[in-house]
């Protein structure tokens, strides 16, 4: 099979936007030049891509392989450019916005690394909560923001002119004061006789320690309520509740006095990165992206719990 991988551009833009007219405006080409590309690359693949409907167009399974294998040809490009050229840039500055675990645990420690390989790149991190980090990448003073998202909720409507995509799925852990639950106990949240912690409402453990209680019915919160999970790590060692954490934030040492369980139904952490439309070609904005899934590619969460029987 011998594809023109120029139009796999045009496949990409409608599953990235959802649609022939929104695709077209990103390339700022015609709809009508949308929809030949994909006509012609449907006859150079030999099967159905898109779904077109009165609703707008979606991708069939062989369009969504196809799209991730024009994303995988996205980065490697980019990254390739970044290696041979300076970027894009007054200053050569990339920016990017997270939150704390995933700083710490994936970012922070790939700094060295990007420093060796991309010198003329200065790479500035950014921690604040997602409502401002928000505001930073709309006023482009980020390249590009990871956000943390309960999967088993409902997704959150994206701002006006913001992509997304996925970069990691982990499970979330409950943590309890030692002793809590027993070895020969079934484990079940209506059983355990500990209050929930409060926590940020702008947290991913917010919406899923919400989703969790009204389901199990649980003890309402304490009046503690934390921001950071080593602040909750440490309200649990002291026997002041349990929390919803995700496996990734307990990297580091768990203290003395807490039980780290992993239960069926907790559900999972969703990671994304999210960019805006109008710079998805910016080289520096790419050259994040590339960086940021090879660095997540990395991420190993055994090791991060334990499971008690």
């Amino acid at each position: 099979m011998d594809v023109d991988p120029k139009r796999l551009g045009a496949l990409l833009a409608v599953a990235r936007n959802g649609g022939v007219v929104a695709a077209a405006d990103e390339l700022r080409v015609s709809p009508s030049a949308i929809s030949q590309q994909l006509t012609k690359l449907e006859l150079e693949v030999g099967q159905a891509l898109v779904h077109r409907t009165t609703r707008g167009t979606t991708l069939t399974s062989a369009g969504l392989t196809m799209a991730q294998a024009a994303e995988d040809i996205e980065r490697v490009m980019a990254a390739a450019l970044l290696a041979v050229d300076r970027p894009a840039g007054p200053d050569g500055t990339m920016r990017i916005g997270a939150f704390t675990s995933f700083l710490r645990s994936v970012l922070v420690p790939s700094l060295a690394d990007w420093r060796a390989r991309f010198p003329h790149i200065r790479v500035g991190l950014v921690e604040d909560d997602l409502p401002q980090l928000s505001k930073l990448l709309r006023r482009g003073e980020l390249d590009v923001l990871v956000v943390e998202l309960d999967a088993s909720g409902d997704p959150p409507d994206l701002p006006p002119g913001v992509i997304e995509e996925p970069l990691l799925d982990e499970p979330w852990r409950l943590v309890v004061p030692a002793g809590t639950v027993l070895r020969d106990d079934g484990i079940d949240l209506d059983r355990l006789a500990v209050p929930w912690l409060g926590v940020d409402e702008t947290s991913a453990s917010s919406a899923a320690s919400s989703r969790l209680r009204r389901g199990s019915g649980s003890a309402p919160e304490t009046l503690h309520r934390y921001y950071e999970t080593t602040t909750a790590l440490a309200l649990v060692a002291a026997g002041e509740g349990m929390a919803l954490v995700p496996a990734l934030a307990l990297g580091e040492a768990v203290p003395e006095g807490v039980d780290v369980l992993d239960l069926h139904g907790l559900g999972t952490r969703r990671i994304v990165m999210r960019s805006t439309k109008k710079r998805t070609n910016d080289a520096m904005v790419r050259a994040a992206r590339e960086l940021i899934h090879e660095a997540v590619a990395t991420v190993d969460l055994e090791g991060r719990s334990t499971q008690v029987d």
